[in-house]
């Protein structure tokens, strides 16, 4: 607002051609920013995916070791220790997903603050 009072006071009226060069940078700026938004979305979609996938493999086999184990068992003794081991396998993978999901969105954030400052998710 500063900026037009100054080019009323000055007397100084911007001509057609550089408004159409203002409202160009304009809409470049936001086709910019919408395609970096879609580029996003497209990026958690498949991050999405990839996380499922590699959820499901993990429980599997954490669900495979499980029978297994709990085949071979003899004793409520061999029961309680592959219980244990287990549970400590179930807190382990836990522990990984909640890091690699902390990781991701810190770097969601990192993109999104990029994003709407106009520099390149790269």
């Amino acid at each position: 607002m500063a900026e037009l009072s100054e080019r009323v006071a000055s007397g100084y009226f911007p001509t057609v051609a550089s408004g159409e060069a203002e409202a160009t940078k304009l809409n470049q700026g936001a086709l910019e920013f919408m395609l970096g938004a879609q580029k996003m979305m497209f990026e958690e979609w498949v991050f999405l995916g990839d996380e499922m996938l590699e959820r499901t493999r993990t429980e599997m086999h954490l669900c495979t070791e499980f029978v297994a184990k709990m085949a071979a068992a003899h004793s409520v003794k061999d029961i309680q220790t592959m219980c244990q081991e287990c549970g400590q396998h179930q807190l382990d993978f836990f522990r990984r997903d909640s890091a690699r999901l902390f990781k991701h969105g810190e770097r969601m954030i990192a993109a999104t603050s990029n994003l709407i400052n106009g520099r390149s998710l790269n």
